[in-house]
């Protein structure tokens, strides 16, 4: 009879051979469809370039120097009393947050690992971070999706608010995840002292203890997000022809085919199967094809929320790629993937069936569109637009995180005088 030490050899035996099987057999593909695997390498080069390049390595830079002078630590006291009791997560998550929120896929991912790297999160706090707060960038979903893809500029805000209200959700549902593995208790005791003279101390110690000097404190930021930057540009090229094989051996066909089923199983076209064939491997070319197909409007919207929401074996593998050294699993980050797609999906629906027209301070100008991605000008716009966006998120956050914390205290002095 197999124990069940064997038996996990087997299994990890069989992974060895399927990991070498596919290895093999994309690389015949490879030189069998010379031309194809050109041509995708070629697209993804020209993507990473002119789009994720521009785009994130500021704020790869930005982060890096934000963690090294000790701001990082000071806003982390500061929203402590905000972030551990909704999300379970110290208060320098919400710096993640933000960073995520306005500068979309993956720089929440490369956040978090620096964190567990600097020891100021556990690795459970990390995968929690991790699962709520990897979204799309507004520009993304007002820019792109609702004037360059659907030409219709007011999906801009209900798609934005189904994505962002979602991924809140998960960030809540998954403040329970690994609580067997957690070092922190929600009854330990409170910190006392002023919160604003703890933050100022905990930016000093922080800086006191990094000792690099201004230039190499700088030197080290450009170091490291270039290496990051190009990892993630390396990802998007291979990722670009793992589609492109995909779809010439007939893979996407079977997908096609099971997503066809469980889109009949709701009552959804099935005309919508190949958009998220597509968005289950890619973003981009998944929204683009859910906005083209012949089908009600409320359902591409809803199948591009949740595309938008999942974000794609792309984008996955740059996360993986990542973190994967840090000691996060992925696991938790991909269920809460498909978590936050099902509710972005559900709350879309919900949305456009009341008619609910919202603006919101992160508002993109229709004119800033996919084809202008090319000009400096757009460029230096979004990166003002988006500093601008992370400014305003923090500093909401940081005023609820200070009412939380007043009213906390006012709770504290109430029982004292009870007592």
């Amino acid at each position: 009879m197999r124990t069940w030490g064997s038996g996990r050899r087997y299994r990890s035996r069989l992974l060895v051979y399927f990991m070498a099987f596919c290895t093999v057999f994309i690389t015949i593909t490879m030189v069998t469809y010379p031309k194809e695997t050109f041509e995708s390498a070629i697209m993804g080069l020209n993507l990473w370039w002119n789009v994720v390049f521009p785009a994130l390595l500021p704020f790869f830079i930005l982060s890096e120097i934000l963690m090294g002078i000790g701001v990082v630590h000071f806003i982390g006291v500061l929203l402590e009393p905000l972030m551990r009791p909704i999300f379970n997560v110290p208060g320098v998550g919400a710096f993640a947050m933000s960073m995520g929120l306005a500068s979309g896929y993956p720089m929440d991912a490369v956040i978090t690992c620096r964190f567990r790297k600097n020891q100021l999160c556990t690795a459970v706090e990390a995968e929690r971070l991790l699962s709520f707060t990897n979204t799309a960038d507004p520009l993304f979903m007002f820019g792109a999706v609702a004037v360059g893809m659907f030409g219709m500029p007011e999906l801009g805000a209900t798609i934005a608010l189904a994505h962002y209200i979602s991924s809140f959700l998960v960030g809540v549902a998954f403040r329970f995840h690994g609580r067997s593995r957690d070092s922190y208790s929600l009854d330990n005791p409170v910190v006392s002292g002023n919160i604003i003279i703890r933050a100022f101390r905990a930016l000093y110690n922080a800086r006191q203890e990094d000792k690099r000097s201004p230039g190499q404190l700088l030197g080290d930021a450009v170091k490291l997000s270039m290496n990051t930057i190009i990892l993630i540009g390396g990802f998007i090229i291979v990722f670009s022809v793992f589609i492109r094989i995909m779809t010439i051996v007939g893979i996407t066909d079977t997908l096609t085919d099971i997503f066809a089923s469980a889109l009949s199983l709701i009552n959804y076209s099935t005309n919508l199967a190949p958009a998220l064939v597509s968005g289950f491997l890619e973003i981009d070319l998944g929204t683009l094809a859910a906005s083209q197909v012949a089908a009600p409007l409320v359902e591409k919207v809803a199948v591009a929320s949740a595309i938008i929401a999942w974000s794609g074996l792309c984008v996955h593998g740059q996360v993986a790629s990542i973190v994967i050294e840090s000691g996060i699993r992925m696991t938790p980050y991909i269920v809460g993937r498909l978590l936050h797609a099902i509710l972005a999906a559900i709350l879309t629906v919900l949305l456009l069936g009341s008619g609910q027209r919202i603006t919101t301070l992160m508002v993109i100008p229709a004119s800033m569109t996919m084809s202008q991605s090319n000009s400096l000008s757009f460029w230096l716009t979004r990166i003002e637009q988006t500093t601008y966006q992370i400014g305003i998120l923090l500093s909401i956050l940081i005023v609820m995180s200070f009412a939380v914390h007043l009213l906390r205290g006012i709770y504290r002095y109430a029982n004292r005088k009870g007592a």
